[in-house]
């Protein structure tokens, strides 16, 4: 069959899927792997494979671009200890601890003579990166905490590069190069570093360039160079390309989007990003279930097992183990959370292609792949189809599920109306459009305000959370600007140096407890009483 029509084909089924997930409420993701492992049983045509080339130079810098650029850097910046500490030191702590659960169990195994350590720690270094998709559409459409949810995506964006740079040095010292934990320690961070510095560069170039134009293809075209180049630039001088890419993403996102696209021109990216990302996650939850062997993971399925226990068994510590660290931080975390982080971290296809990417000559090549394969479809169906169970059952999904995507819409509303007022008013001082224009529509705005304002009052006296996290926000806000205002007068002099400090020290104590009451709002809710309650 032609590489074409079969994209045309994968489309096709992506679509039929998708239409069929949403009226079923059925996760997406989860949908598309099944499919292509009923198409893979009955060979309904012969698809691209999943090989490193096409993942590394279509798909993955396409996805990770996406997911970085709608990040809020903020709110990333609050959880900085929290990510970093799961996706990088908590990644490798994972993958040891996998390895070593592992390798006793295998060696077990009469039919596997010659599987150690250093083999477990090659399937270890290639396992231990997260695919965060499915469970995030699923945490924003059950109305999980905002806070979760970045710390899921947060931590993906980050231990993909980590994974791969393990993974690289693993399969190195397996085929014999010497290896110190000095000399190890320092590569990590020659390719991570230098691969988020290329990163920076890239995105730093061509978010000048969308500073001074103002032309919406232009500017697509633009973040695609940043996405895309910054991957290539990273991998030809043998860094992260991964790393290179979530910065660039970060950068684009929070940076140039901001502060150079116009409305019109951020709205006409962010769809473009949507749907490429919709796109390639189409193609290749797809893919990975036409590339699953049922027979050959059939042939394999107690090496798969214990993989798979070893996996949740080592991840369970770390999550656990960064979270009990954790307490003793502003960025503490409910026990309850650490449960839903182990659970969520869901495989994907950075393994599979990892694992394939192996010499074929390579010891026990063949076991690594089917255990991959297996792990990466139990993990994203056994968990997949969990997870909604799990968060409801815990009662993370408290009272959002109920009225937290009526709430948001107003707030959209509302903040979208009051654009459309200040517009109007602008044109009034301008003297652009005439009055007897204005008036009318300035009228009918204002009464759409008051309406959408009444939605809210009452969305507001059936819970007292929205109306708390209001307040937060509004106080961090205002200290913001207490801080700015201290800032301003110590330049100008107004202020000595002792003064300046004590009163800094003051409010950086204030600002640290606003943003922890404000990251805690969500899982101090109950859960939430039934409509047919309320409405009574």
């Amino acid at each position: 069959m032609h590489f074409e029509l079969a994209f045309v084909l994968l489309f096709s089924i992506a679509t039929a899927v998708a239409i069929a997930a949403r009226y079923f409420k059925f996760p997406y993701t989860v949908a598309l792997v099944l499919a292509g492992l009923g198409l893979g049983i009955v060979q309904a045509f012969e698809p691209p494979h999943l090989t490193k080339e096409l993942l590394f130079a279509v798909i993955l810098p396409g996805l990770l671009f996406e997911a970085a650029f709608h990040v809020d850097f903020r709110k990333f910046m609050k959880n900085k200890l929290a990510i970093t500490s799961m996706a990088i030191p908590g990644v490798v702590a994972s993958m040891g601890l996998t390895a070593l659960l592992l390798s006793p169990a295998m060696s077990g195994l009469n039919a596997l003579e010659g599987f150690g350590l250093i083999h477990a720690m090659v399937f270890a270094s290639l396992i231990v990166s997260t695919d965060p998709i499915a469970v995030v559409g699923l945490f924003k459409a059950l109305g999980a905490p905002k806070r979760l949810a970045i710390l899921v995506e947060g931590e993906s964006l980050l231990n993909d590069g980590t994974s791969v740079v393990l993974f690289t040095l693993v399969v190195g010292v397996a085929a014999g190069q010497e290896f110190t934990v000095g000399g190890a320690v320092m590569d990590f961070i020659k390719v991570a570093g230098m691969g988020a510095v290329i990163g920076g560069a890239v995105s730093w170039a061509a978010s000048k360039v969308i500073l001074r134009v103002e032309d919406a293809m232009v500017e697509i075209t633009l973040t695609v160079i940043a996405a895309y180049g910054s991957f290539v630039v990273a991998e030809h001088f043998h860094y992260s390309g991964v790393i290179a890419v979530v910065v660039a993403g970060l950068l684009c996102g929070n940076w140039a989007a901001r502060m150079g696209m116009g409305p019109t021109t951020r709205i006409a990216v962010e769809s473009f990003w949507e749907y490429l990302a919709f796109a390639l996650n189409s193609v290749v939850f797809l893919l990975i279930g036409l590339e699953v062997q049922l027979s050959s993971l059939l042939d394999s399925w107690l090496p798969i097992l214990l993989a798979y226990g070893a996996v949740l068994l080592g991840r369970a510590v770390v999550v656990y183990g960064v979270s009990g660290l954790l307490r003793f931080t502003s960025e503490k975390l409910p026990w309850k959370w650490s449960a839903v982080l182990t659970w969520s971290g869901l495989r994907g296809a950075v393994s599979m292609v990892l694992v394939l990417g192996l010499p074929n000559d390579f010891a026990h090549r063949e076991l690594l792949v089917n255990m991959t394969f297996g792990v990466v479809v139990l993990s994203i169906i056994f968990q997949g189809l969990t997870m909604a169970p799990m968060l409801k059952k815990m009662g993370i999904t408290g009272l959002k599920d109920v009225y937290q995507e009526k709430y948001e819409l107003a707030r959209g509303k509302l903040g979208a109306i009051h654009a459309a007022l200040a517009s109007l008013e602008s044109m009034r001082r301008g003297r652009e459009i005439p009055v007897d224009v204005l008036e009318p529509l300035e009228r009918d705005y204002q009464q759409k305000a008051q309406a959408v304002e009444q939605e809210i009052a009452t969305l507001k006296q059936q819970s007292n959370r929205f109306h708390e996290e209001e307040e937060q926000e509004a106080i961090r806000r205002v200290l913001i600007v207490e801080k700015d205002a201290l800032f301003s007068a110590y330049q100008q002099g107004t202020l000595n140096k002792e003064v300046f400090e004590h009163l800094t020290a003051e409010l950086d104590e204030r600002i640290a407890k606003a943003k922890d009451a404000e990251a805690h709002i969500p899982e101090e809710d109950a859960p939430a009483p039934p409509p047919q309650a309320l409405a009574s």
